[in-house]
């Protein structure tokens, strides 16, 4: 991975952030679901793949458009909070960039799929500790829409994860293809 800030990691910041954005202002990112929380999301996604994709930073940026977004699009209070909007979505990126990193060496695909599922726990949970400890929710109905909503949307995430990360980088079980879009192995 390229050190600094690049041509080719701002794009993808850009590209990633501005899909973020697409999928809050469309409503394309949340799915309905009849639990306390109203809908799951997978606007978290484009946060988790630029972290794999293109390192902590890119990950970090993304997940701050994602944020800023969600904020100025707020329909309830709690999101109207920039410390339950924004900051959580912060580390969605850098934690699945971690993820990524630390498994990488042993199994590629997994590394991926683990790096999506960490992002999006991530944010499931900074998000619902914070809305506790800001007293938005109680903590029984956090642990009930961590449960219901938090684990299907991990799963989703690795799902999509996978599907993207592996078509960007052409990765096909053990072939050495330099991706044109990634230009790594």
């Amino acid at each position: 991975m390229e050190k600094g800030l690049t041509t080719r990691k701002i794009v993808t910041a850009g590209v990633l952030g501005a899909i973020a954005i697409l999928l809050g202002v469309t409503r394309l990112g949340f799915i309905p679901v009849p639990t306390a929380a109203g809908n799951a999301t997978i606007m978290h996604v484009p946060a988790i793949i630029g972290g794999v994709m293109q390192g902590p930073f890119v990950g970090l940026v993304i997940g701050l458009i994602f944020g800023v977004s969600s904020f100025l699009d707020a329909t309830i209070p709690l999101f109207k909070d920039p410390l339950v909007a924004i900051v959580p979505r912060l580390f969605i990126g850098v934690t699945a960039y971690l993820a990524y990193r630390s498994l990488k060496g042993v199994n590629e695909i997994t590394a991926i799929g683990v790096a999506g599922f960490i992002g999006a726990i991530t944010n499931t949970l900074l998000v619902l500790l914070i809305a506790v400890i800001r007293g938005y929710i109680a903590p029984g109905v956090a642990v009930t829409i961590a449960l219901t909503n938090g684990i299907p949307e991990a799963i989703v995430s690795v799902i999509i994860t996978l599907a993207i990360v592996v078509a960007w980088k052409k990765l096909d079980h053990g072939t050495n293809k330099k991706s044109k879009i990634s230009g790594e192995l």
